[in-house]
């Protein structure tokens, strides 16, 4: 099953989007330090049965290095005009990280075009058990990350890269290069923390929606470190949630553990 590239424009700016297969359509939201081939090894799976919709996030690989609007909300609007673009009414949202609260606004603003909720591996806010790593601070640093990473991407990145996999294993080095084009030059790196930058205003946005309800399926996966932090936040107003930890499972995910991860989206059907 072929993946197409395209770049469409969506909520004013150009979003890169890898396009694969046909049915039901699903949307994958990835997270730092990433880009949409996080999920290059589930993809094909996917894509015997649904259309997958891969974007970059605002600001992340192919997109837009856009001057603002990295808060949950407008990344929330960016996914609905891209469903919109592309004249997909509904779709399931699979969401890693940074794409998590977007996917959870999404849920509750939108409970009409979301028919599904996958999330993993993220903190809607700060949570008991779950104290935020020290880059939390570092990166939400107005102008200071990105000058003192520029240059460096390669070594800073690797940090994250093993340390989201099981044992600290490498990325293999044809991923590594594509997920380290996303994020060299200062720009880019700045577009990266000002998604860091704009967490309070997210966890705010998320605040206000509520006690609104997520009516749709939800399904939480949590891995190392997040563990089932994003379970319990769901449980207040998740209608039907189900969790599920998966066992020597490091951060990200869908390149630790591919096949398990697609028995889990199956199970969420």
């Amino acid at each position: 099953m072929s993946t197409e590239i395209r770049t469409v424009m969506a909520n004013g700016i150009e979003i890169n989007v890898a396009i694969a297969g046909d049915g039901p359509a699903i949307l994958l939201l990835h997270g730092f330090p990433h880009t949409w081939q996080v999920w290059s090894e589930i993809i094909p799976g996917l894509a015997r049965t649904h259309l997958v919709i891969a974007p970059d996030l605002r600001g992340l690989g192919g997109t837009t290095r856009a001057g603002g609007g990295y808060d949950a909300g407008t990344l929330a609007d960016d996914a609905l005009a891209l469903l919109d673009a592309l004249a997909v009414p509904v779709a399931e949202v699979v969401a890693l990280d940074l794409g998590v609260p977007p996917a959870v606004l999404l849920g509750l603003r939108r409970p009409a075009r979301v028919s599904r909720l996958v999330v993993m591996e993220a903190a809607l806010a700060p949570a008991e058990g779950f104290a935020r790593p020290w880059w939390f601070g570092f990166h939400a640093v107005p102008g200071l990350a990105e000058r003192v990473v520029a240059g460096r991407e390669g070594e800073y990145l690797d940090f994250f890269w093993r340390n989201g996999l099981h044992g600290g294993r490498a990325l293999p080095a044809g991923l590594r290069d594509a997920f380290l084009t996303g994020y060299r030059g200062e720009e880019s790196l700045r577009c990266a923390f000002a998604h860091y930058r704009a967490m309070d205003t997210s966890t705010a946005q998320l605040a206000a929606e509520l006690p609104g309800r997520l009516t749709m399926p939800v399904t939480a996966i949590g891995a190392h470190p997040v563990g089932d932090v994003l379970h319990r936040q769901l449980t207040p107003f998740a209608d039907r949630l189900r969790g599920h930890l998966i066992a020597d499972c490091g951060h990200i995910v869908p390149l630790d553990r591919p096949r398990e991860l697609l028995e889990l989206i199956g199970a969420a059907h």
